[in-house]
C-alpha cells in the first residue's frame, strides 16, 4: 500500500530578524503551500533547523504544523535527535496530535553499530505510525543500503519507506530488489529520475518555494509526460541542485525573500546565502 505518494514539502522553520521562532508566519507559509499544491507537509526535517530548535520551540512548530495540516493534507513528523529516547519523545508527539508518520535518520550523534541502529528502529517500531526511514549517508554515520532496508521492513511491521538521499539513482532500482517498500524521492534534482525507477512519492526541499511547478513536474513525470517534464525539469535544476548541499536552508530562504515571501534568517552557525548563489537563484526565479 502507498502511504506517502506525492509532493511532501520538508517545511523551513521561519524566524524573526531575532532569531525568534515566527509562528505566525509558520501557519501562512504551511497554508500557502497547501495551496499550491503540496501533498503533504513533513516538520522538524533538515529543512526546519530541527537542530537549532529548542525543545518547547520544536513541540510547538510540531502542534502548528498539525493544527494546519488536519484535515487537509497529512503530517510526518521528522523525529531526528542526538539520542533514542529524545526520538521516543518527538516519535509520541507526532501519534499524539495525529501525524500520519515519522521520518526517522538512523542514530545521527556517532558511527553506531548495525545492533544499535536496529535497535533504534525497533523503538519506533512500537510507537506505532508508519516509518520513513531517511537515508542520508553524507551527513550521518550510517547509509541504509538496500539490503539493511529490507532487513528491517521483514522484522519490523512499521518500517513503509525510505526517503533515499544517496544521491545514486541506482539505488531505487536496487532497493526493488530486496524489498516492497516505498520509495521516497529525497534528492530534488534526482526526482524524474527516480521517478521513472519507480519512486512513488518526493520529500521535497526546494517545493517550499516553487511548490506550484514541482506539483506540476511531479504529475508530469509520473504520467509519462517527458518532453514536458524534461522541460520544466531543466528550468529548474539550478534551483533543485542546492538540495544537496550544505546551503540548502539558507537558499530556500533567499528565494522565498526573493519571490516576495520572506520567512527570516537562517539560526547560526548558518549564515546568508552568497551572493553568487543568490544570482543562480533568482535566475531562475525570475525565468519562471
Amino acid at each position: 500500500m502507498v502511504r506517502f505518494s506525492g509532493v511532501y514539502v520538508a517545511i523551513i522553520t521561519p524566524f524573526t530578524e531575532g532569531y525568534d521562532v515566527d509562528y505566525d508566519k509558520l501557519r501562512d507559509h504551511a497554508s500557502w503551500l497547501i495551496e499550491n499544491g503540496a501533498t503533504g507537509l513533513v516538520a522538524t526535517g533538515s529543512c526546519g533547523e530541527y537542530a537549532s530548535l529548542e525543545d518547547a520551540e520544536r513541540e510547538r512548530v510540531i502542534r502548528t504544523l498539525a493544527d494546519v495540516a488536519r484535515g487537509q493534507v497529512p503530517l510526518v513528523v521528522g523525529v531526528a535527535a542526538p539520542s533514542s529516547r529524545m526520538v521516543e519523545r518527538w516519535a509520541n508527539l507526532a501519534r499524539e496530535v495525529g501525524a500520519e508518520g515519522l521520518m526517522a535518520l538512523p542514530p545521527v550523534l556517532y558511527k553506531p553499530t548495525w545492533a544499535e541502529v536496529k535497535a533504534h528502529y525497533a523503538m519506533l517500531n512500537r510507537v506505532g505510525l508508519p516509518i520513513i526511514i531517511y537515508n542520508n549517508p553524507h551527513d550521518t554515520a550510517v547509509d541504509m543500503t538496500p539490503e539493511r532496508l529490507g532487513e528491517l521492513a521483514r522484522e519490523f511491521p512499521n518500517v513503509a519507506a525510505v526517503k533515499e538521499f544517496s544521491g545514486d539513482v541506482r539505488r531505487v532500482t536496487a532497493i526493488r530488489e530486496h524489498t516492497d517498500m516505498e520509495i521516497i524521492a529525497g534528492t530534488d534534482d534526482l526526482v524524474v529520475e527516480s521517478v521513472l525507477a519507480g519512486a512513488t512519492g518526493w520529500i521535497a526541499g526546494m517545493a517550499n518555494i516553487v511548490p506550484a511547478q514541482s506539483a506540476r513536474l511531479w504529475d508530469q513525470a509520473l504520467e509519462g509526460q517527458i518532453e514536458e517534464a524534461w522541460d520544466l525539469y531543466r528550468r529548474l535544476l539550478p534551483l533543485l541542485r542546492y538540495d544537496s548541499t550544505p546551503r540548502l536552508v539558507q537558499s530556500i530562504k533567499y528565494g522565498l525573500e526573493h519571490v516576495g515571501r520572506p520567512v527570516g534568517p537562517t539560526r547560526p552557525p548558518r549564515m546568508p546565502l552568497g551572493e553568487a548563489d543568490a544570482r543562480v537563484i533568482a535566475g531562475v526565479l525570475d525565468s519562471l
